[in-house]
């Protein structure tokens, strides 16, 4: 069971903070964040094979601190593992190796072996093997967590160009856990301390997303990021700012009639029923002028409005969410980074941040769940506050 005591704590981010190695002030953070809860069961994918995902995970579980906070899986291989171990020369890993959870070791890195053959590695690669085996880990680790075995999955970054198999027809783990966990829609979302940006489309051409954004696609999306602000962080009533399509909202009509005629109408529906909910927005006036620090989420209508603005301006490893799941997701905001694979280059932050996070996730869950049970409970905080 995963409970804390006390209420969930909003936390507004300055930014002009710079933050390092989360574990230069960790003790207080996980004093406040794990009173009371059981460590948590974690599986780790590999991510694309001649990637950057073993490397980084190694640098992050070589570090025996962790293990005080999760009990992590590895799905992947020994071999696999091994190989990375020789890379990452200046860190040290020890791992217990499993082929059934009965064999778990919560003071030790586990390692879940969802493969025993011989698999070459060519770090920096783009190779149709390498492929093959990420999806295997993601599939495995998926059905662990589907079936309890897990607590939470954090997934290293996978190549779209070499994962398109005949079990595994997506663009990216965000449609595949919609379908594998039969959510009725998914949302990303990518964040950074307070900065929270949701995408109303994903990975899908520029030419197609004005056909895509719909009064439909928009309520779901804005939906599922206010639930998710309220229940995954814990914010009783967030501010939600909407981002246009067009430049300039599409100046009165001049360039494009979506923002007036699909955006805005279901932000004012949004509005008439109490939510805050604003915009749309000039993404580009937008972010000139610092509006994503007045708002606790922000939906933008595509990828790259949404992430070039986030990457640029967040200070810290983004992660990645995946909201409307049954189950808590996280990821690095980052790709597989073939450029320095396999040379002992790759910085850990944002995966440790994503582990550190899907912790904190299901705090967060267990702690709403908990309080929205009881409502007796509910009326006590209510007059001590």
């Amino acid at each position: 069971m995963y409970c804390i005591s006390g209420g969930v704590e909003k936390v507004r981010r300055n930014p002009k903070a710079k933050v390092g190695n989360r574990f230069l002030n960790l003790q207080p953070y996980f004093n406040k964040v794990l009173f009371s809860m059981e460590k948590p069961i974690i599986g780790i994918t590999t991510g694309d094979l001649n990637g950057i995902g073993l490397e980084i995970t190694i640098k992050i579980f070589s570090d025996s601190r962790m293990l005080e906070h999760c009990t992590p899986v590895i799905f992947a291989s020994n071999k696999a593992l091994n190989y990375y171990r020789r890379v990452v020369t200046d860190h040290n890993l020890n791992f217990n190796s499993i082929k059934s959870f009965q064999k778990l070791n919560t003071k030790q890195v586990n390692v879940f072996n969802c493969w025993e053959e011989e698999v070459p590695i060519h770090p920096g690669q783009l190779s149709e093997i390498a492929g093959k085996y990420a999806i295997r880990s993601l599939t495995v680790a998926a059905q662990c967590l589907k079936d309890g075995e897990i607590d939470a999955m954090v997934t290293a970054p996978i190549h779209k160009a070499n994962t398109q198999l005949p079990n595994f027809q997506y663009t990216g783990h965000t449609p595949f856990l919609k379908d594998k966990f039969e959510a009725k829609d998914v949302l990303m979302i990518l964040y950074s301390q307070g900065f929270r940006m949701a995408l109303a489309t994903e990975h899908i051409p520029i030419s197609k997303v004005a056909e895509s954004i719909t009064p439909a696609l928009l309520t779901n999306k804005l939906h599922l990021l206010e639930s998710s602000l309220i229940r995954d962080f814990g914010i009783d009533k967030p501010k939600i700012a909407v981002l246009g399509l067009n430049p300039h909202c599409g100046d009165n009509g001049l360039i494009g009639s979506e923002d007036a005629e699909i955006i805005k109408p279901v932000v004012d529906q949004f509005q008439e029923k109490g939510h805050l909910v604003f915009g749309p927005y000039s993404a580009d006036a937008f972010f000139a002028h610092r509006h994503d620090l007045k708002f606790d989420g922000i939906l933008a209508m595509y990828h790259d409005q949404g992430l070039v603005p986030f990457k640029s301006l967040s200070e810290t490893g983004g992660v990645n969410f995946t909201a409307g799941l049954p189950v808590v997701r996280t990821s690095p905001d980052h790709g597989v980074a073939f450029d320095i694979a396999g040379q002992n280059l790759a910085e850990p932050d944002s995966m440790r941040e994503a582990i550190f996070e899907a912790i904190t996730l299901l705090r967060n869950r267990a702690n709403y769940d908990e309080y929205t049970a009881n409502p007796l409970q509910r009326q006590q905080i209510a007059r001590e506050r």
